[in-house]
């Protein structure tokens, strides 16, 4: 499974990559920020997307707006600090499969990635 992590933070990169790792999930692309995303999702055609919310240059949010618009329907989870139940909606709305609260233990991330990942076949 190819899967497309976004964050402008490089250590929560690192912390989803090694999740990733023991799920053994290994071809993995990054991204700092939304437009970075936007670009190397068309070339890497990621299976699933890990989106952070709060970035610079360009947003989970608007990010997952931009990427559904343009007819990609691969499975997003936002990983994000952003807990209220308006902002968890609204991303869901925005086209959003799944949500993980930062700060995250490996194990909910993990299970998030199987619940929302066979989705994609």
């Amino acid at each position: 499974m190819k899967v497309l992590l976004i964050d402008d933070s490089r250590t929560m990169r690192h912390i989803q990559k090694s999740v990733l790792a023991q799920l053994g999930h290994t071809d993995i692309e990054e991204a700092c920020d939304g437009a970075d995303a936007l670009t190397k999702a068309e070339g890497f055609a990621p299976d699933l997307l890990l989106v952070d919310w709060n970035m610079p240059n360009m947003d989970g949010l608007t990010f997952v707006k931009h990427f559904r618009a343009k007819g990609m329907n691969q499975p997003i989870i936002m990983v994000t600090t952003e807990s209220e139940k308006s902002r968890v909606l609204e991303a869901i709305k925005a086209g959003a499969n799944d949500y993980v609260v930062k700060p995250f233990t490996p194990d909910v991330l993990s299970q998030r990635i199987e619940e929302t990942a066979p989705k994609a076949a």
